[in-house]
């Protein structure tokens, strides 16, 4: 035996009722097949719209993928460049100090006695009323200490000056004794004063408290 295939019963699109009237229009609209001059060029301007569009919007995709990429980029790189800037101020602070060093002491050789001579002239008026005023420093001849006591007596100090040596003790450094008190000054002490004042100012710029000398040999 042969089966004969199902048949489909022939479907119109459109629908009328019993008085001819349309229900539902059928779907199914022609292809066109010409068009107007007027018409090809809406359709060309429509289409490089739509071409136009879809650049614009790959330009911007690849935009924000680019703007990513750098961000990241800047973000990995951030800590290298932080401790490039760190480098950079530290061995700019250390050439200075270093700078500043030589040419301190080249002034202190040409003139040893003007720290001497700045503290006395800051402390005269503690020292007036004292009656005596010892003065430890380096090796001095008789013309340096004399030096010393006519800087004493422009100070105002009328009181009775006394010199101790101090050996080991550079031309520049000095020691003050009088009655109510005291005062020192060695540039070796003073440089490193500084140097530590200056890690600190840049130990606290980097964020933490430890002096940057820390853990180095």
């Amino acid at each position: 035996m042969t089966h004969q295939p199902i048949s489909t019963p022939f479907a119109f699109d459109t629908e009328f009722d019993a008085s001819g009237v349309v229900v539902q229009a059928a779907a199914f609209r022609p292809v066109k097949r010409a068009y107007t001059p007027l018409e090809v060029e809406e359709l060309i301007a429509r289409a490089r719209q739509d071409a136009r569009n879809e650049v614009l919007a790959e330009v911007d995709s690849i935009q924000a993928m680019a703007l990513s990429a750098i961000g990241e980029a800047l973000a990995s790189a951030a800590p290298a460049l932080t401790q490039v800037a760190r480098a950079h101020r530290e061995q700019s602070a250390e050439l200075a100090l270093a700078a500043a060093r030589v040419v301190a002491a080249s002034a202190l050789d040409r003139f040893p006695a003007a720290p001497l001579q700045a503290a006395l002239e800051a402390l005269a008026q503690e020292i007036d009323a004292s009656p005596r005023l010892v003065i430890r420093t380096g090796d001095l001849d008789e013309a340096g200490r004399g030096r010393i006591e006519q800087l004493c007596a422009d100070a105002g100090f009328s009181g009775v000056v006394a010199f101790r040596d101090g050996p080991g003790m550079t031309a520049a450094a000095f020691q003050l004794e009088w009655a109510d008190g005291r005062a020192a000054f060695d540039p070796d002490e003073a440089f490193a004063r500084m140097g530590e004042a200056l890690n600190s100012a840049l130990a606290a710029e980097a964020g933490h408290a430890e002096t940057l000398t820390e853990g180095r040999p």
